[in-house]
């Protein structure tokens, strides 16, 4: 059953599968890092831009993480219930919510400093590599990403 027709619908020819199964795997070697500062990877990333902006709609939130808010509410009551961030309803338009930063929230950026040379040993690319695959994947992002 291996005809030519049938090429394209091999595993081993879907650009998804490596990049799904690449994704699994590194969220998987974070988990250890992760667990000792209490968060998840989505957690993580979400603190990521937390620590970069201070502050941020959740609308803007969700176009940065590429998630929706069915995700990102509860993600971020969790978050909000460890101390890490405060959400608030903006005066001037209650129905956007502006996500800040909280003091316990930027004590934790200290104890993640860690976290990305322990992720960069875990993958063993070499730095062009590293640099190589970021620029390719955000490539592949801007023209999947849906104009607004």
């Amino acid at each position: 059953m291996d005809e030519p027709k049938y090429a394209p619908l091999k595993l081993e020819n879907q650009l998804c599968f490596p990049l799904y199964a690449c994704s699994r795997e590194i969220i998987k070697q974070y988990k250890p890092f992760l667990d000792g500062l209490g968060l998840t990877y989505t957690q993580y990333i979400t603190m990521l831009v937390l620590w970069e902006r201070s502050s941020v709609t959740t609308k803007e939130l969700g176009r940065i993480l590429y998630l929706d808010s069915g995700t990102l509410t509860p993600l971020l009551k969790k978050l909000e219930a460890k101390g890490l961030l405060t959400r608030r309803r903006m005066p001037e338009d209650e129905r956007n919510l502006v996500v800040s930063l909280t003091v316990a929230g930027e004590i934790l950026r200290e104890h993640a400093l860690s976290v990305p040379g322990q992720i960069a040993r875990c993958t063993q690319l070499e730095p062009e590599e590293a640099a190589s695959l970021y620029r390719i994947l955000y490539k592949l992002l801007g023209q999947l990403e849906p104009e607004d």
